[in-house]
């Protein structure tokens, strides 16, 4: 019976290699000292009335086992029944066993000792490795004496081996070897261990890399060596690789989590975590950590360059606290609070989280107050940036209160107040401020209150003057809010340019700047492109600077391709031809505008610029400049002069015949270019304005569709100028364009321009037979304006919908439009 329940004894935890350890003696082994049941040198001798000695655990399971079965409590060796199960200690043999094993573990330590140097067999260095590991897992005590025997140094020493199996095994024991024990974590710390640990971890996907990190786990729970691991160059780095790591084995990424987790009790390594993409221990600290604690992560928070992710993160987090510490805290917390705020704000998710936080009444309030506790100009710069940024990032400002009296950012008193500020302060807060407005004008809703504010405190002068500061970002920004409220007080802005020398000048100054095309360029060349174009004092003073020649210049090397940039390119080519064009709204006014168009044959260039596929903005203006162009062409083109008369003609005019004139313009009637008087009939532009009219922005058609009309004008001959349509297959297209009825500006255009066409009696009749026509002319005559209306009872005579009563009634004063 015994010897049955001896095979099925259970050693525990004990491993075949610890079992065979058990019989490494030096001495020899006595009889007494073995258990008569686990076959083991006993460590808790006891002995049963009977005289017998077991090892309490075994015994104690014996008697379990009787008790359980039903059997009679016996003894294991002689099987006699026992009246008692009491268990008496043999301190006795005991310690002569601890004494005897203790001789024996001396020895083999120092055995093990002796095989721990490069020069041994491989297998006698793991032999020595796995005593070391047995030994501390029997017991605590041995891992003091592992220590005194000085091998923690001979297994690190280890660590070097170019054995893979040595090292591995050399990572394992020293981990069983600090293992919940303080003093030997503080040894294995001594000068570079740690980083040859850590060496390990850039192991990928190795058993090495694995051990270290458990080895890290266990030595990171001492508070004392945090600050050592992180002190590591690329430790938290690496550590926080392996959390998000997608090829790491779960339980190595749950033991670097861990070991993250144990060395956030140090500040730094918190610091390098947040610098290394794991910010929560940060922001922890901010939410929970003592105020000491909460000043100190803020002001790293400051400095921390984060991610547009990681913004959205802290601003959800941490926001709220932040602006609590803005509101209510001392100076110096304050000043962390905002240097926080500044970072999380360049970014327009986060800074619309701060927005809903509450940021603004507190940050407009800092701006604005004046007296003992307001902020210092440095920090007034950074609150101004931070107000630029959430300002910047597009919510509806008319509906958020700032200010007493439920005052929102623009109403005119707050408007006003940014506006005594920019006049008052230094360049950096002009800066931002300049980019609050920009911000406030950036949307429909706001922008017409900051311009009534701009016009009722007369600031339109004083924001002008930016436009020559030497500070380039003060310039941008001043520019920027002058592009932005151009279209709602130009004429103010023309005024202002034209009022104070040198400042139309620099703002073409920027335009000429040889450095590719910025943001400067393209925003200078965007405001003064929506200046009023029919501004004849404006564009004389562009003339007299020689503005346009630097225009054109641009845009030619843009065609060319001299001039490249994939940012910036399309507003700045728009502006630069809507500048342009401007030249051609003042031909009747202002001859050096006539002069400097047929110097650089602008007529040829505007019908290149039709041709400018994908940029709607550059093809209408230049169709609308052509327009201008040819209307001037009837005033411009050189009539012949004709022979006098001979003297039989004189008195008999029946017997005289017209002279013949040849080289004259079918349209015009004199001697026409395209570069001298702008005819649009040389040059293919007839051709290109009409592929237009089949374009999918209706601007771009409308403008294209007034252009070939002054081909229909009164002053030309409206009969050739159908002609040249038919030639160019123009008259369709007009027509659609008609059917079409896109926009009423287009069915105006389209209704003239169909009159015209239609005193043809070709054309007539030919349209005369499509009911589409008619009913678009019906439609007009019906619904349009009172003018539209009489074009188009016109045009329904012209193909007999509507009766002629003119042969009836001669004389009633009806001329043709």
């Amino acid at each position: 019976m015994a010897e049955s329940w001896d095979g099925s004894y259970d050693h525990g935890s004990q491993s075949d290699e610890s079992y065979q350890f058990e019989r490494l003696h030096v001495e020899p082994i006595y009889d007494a000292f073995v258990c008569p049941l686990t076959k083991q040198v006993m460590s808790d001798p006891v002995t049963l009335e009977n005289g017998q000695t077991f090892e309490r655990e075994a015994i104690e399971k014996w008697f379990k086992e009787c008790r359980e079965s039903g059997r009679k409590l016996v003894c294991p060796l002689t099987q006699k029944e026992l009246r008692s199960t009491e268990l008496n200690p043999s301190m006795a043999l005991r310690n002569t066993i601890e004494e005897w094993t203790a001789r024996n573990e001396a020895v083999q330590l120092d055995t093990a000792r002796r095989s721990l140097n490069p020069g041994s067999p491989e297998s006698d260095v793991l032999d020595s490795l796995k005593y070391i590991q047995y030994m501390c897992h029997k017991s605590q005590s041995n891992k003091h004496a592992v220590r005194n025997a000085d091998l923690i140094p001979m297994v690190v020493e280890m660590l070097k081996s170019t054995s893979r199996r040595v090292r591995c095994k050399a990572l394992e024991t020293l981990q069983i070897v600090v293992e919940d024990d303080a003093d030997n974590k503080a040894i294995l710390a001594e000068g570079d261990n740690v980083r040859t640990i850590v060496k390990f971890l850039s192991h990928e996907q190795s058993i090495e890399r694995e051990e270290a990190v458990s080895l890290l786990l266990e030595l990171s729970k001492s508070e004392a060596l945090c600050e050592k691991i992180g002190s590591v160059n690329g430790a938290i780095l690496i550590l926080v690789g392996m959390i998000s790591s997608k090829s790491e084995n779960l339980s190595t990424v749950e033991k670097a989590d861990k070991t993250l987790g144990n060395l956030e009790k140090c500040e730094n390594n918190v610091r390098q975590m947040a610098e290394n993409g794991r910010l929560r221990p940060l922001l922890n600290q901010i939410l929970e950590g003592p105020p000491e604690t909460k000043l100190a992560m803020a002001s790293y928070l400051g400095e921390l360059v984060m991610n547009n992710d990681v913004k959205v993160l802290v601003a959800r987090t941490v926001g709220s606290s932040l602006i609590n510490i803005m509101r209510s805290g001392n100076m110096q917390s304050r000043e962390t609070a905002l240097k926080a705020l500044n970072q999380i704000s360049f970014h327009e998710a986060s800074a619309k989280v701060l927005i809903e936080a509450g940021i603004l009444p507190p940050l407009v309030k800092d701006l604005f107050t004046v007296g003992t506790n307001q902020l210092p100009m440095r920090l007034k710069e950074v609150a101004a940036t931070i107000l630029a940024n959430v300002v910047n990032s597009g919510d509806d400002f008319d509906l958020i209160p700032v200010g007493p009296d439920h005052h929102s950012l623009v109403s005119e008193d707050m408007v006003h107040n940014l506006l005594h500020l920019i006049s008052n302060t230094g360049p950096a807060i002009e800066c931002k401020l300049l980019q609050v407005l920009v911000g406030l004008t950036s949307s429909s809703s706001t922008v017409l209150n900051v311009v009534a504010a701009i016009k009722s405190s007369g600031a339109i002068n004083s924001l002008v003057q930016f436009i020559e500061a030497p500070q380039r970002d003060l310039r941008v920004a001043s520019i920027k809010l002058l592009q932005k409220v151009s279209p709602h007080m130009g004429q103010e802005l023309a005024d202002a340019l034209c009022g104070v020398v040198g400042q139309l000048g620099s703002l073409f100054k920027v335009v000429a700047e040889n450095t590719g095309i910025t943001e400067e360029q393209a925003t200078a060349i965007g405001l003064l492109a929506e200046l009023p174009e029919r501004d004849l004092g404006l564009t004389r003073q562009m003339l007299d600077e020689s503005s346009f020649p630097l225009i054109i210049s641009r845009v030619v090397k843009i065609q060319q391709g001299e001039i490249r940039s994939a940012r910036f390119m399309t507003p700045f080519f728009e502006g630069l031809v809507r500048v342009l064009s401007r030249v051609t709204f003042v031909l009747a006014d202002e001859p050096d505008a006539i002069k400097l168009a047929r110097e650089h044959n602008l007529a040829a260039l505007f019908i290149q610029l039709l041709q400018s596929n994908g940029l709607d903005n550059v093809q209408m203006v230049s169709a609308m400049a052509l327009e201008n162009l040819a209307q001037e062409s009837k005033n411009l083109t050189r009539l012949p002069e004709l022979p006098p008369p001979n003297l039989c003609a004189s008195i008999f005019p029946c017997f005289s015949k017209k002279p013949v004139i040849t080289g004259s313009c079918r349209l015009h009637g004199g001697t026409c270019s395209l570069k001298e008087t702008f005819c649009l009939l040389e040059g293919q532009a007839v051709e290109k304005l009409v592929a237009l009219l089949d374009h999918t922005n209706e601007k771009v058609v409308e403008a294209a569709l007034a252009a070939i009309s002054t081909l229909l004008d009164d002053g030309v001959n409206i009969e050739q100028g159908v002609a040249v349509l038919c030639e160019a297959e123009g008259v369709r297209p007009i027509l659609d364009v008609l059917l079409e009825k896109r926009t009423e500006n287009l069915r105006r255009r389209a209704v003239w321009a169909a009159e015209r066409l239609l005193r043809t009696d070709d054309i007539a009749y030919e349209v005369s037979g499509d009911p589409n026509v008619s009913t678009a002319l019906v439609d007009a005559f019906q619904h349009a304006d009172y003018r539209t209306r009489q074009i188009a009872e016109r045009a329904l005579k012209h193909v007999d919908k509507i009766p002629n009563f003119s042969g009836i009634y001669p004389n009633t004063g009806q001329t043709a439009f």
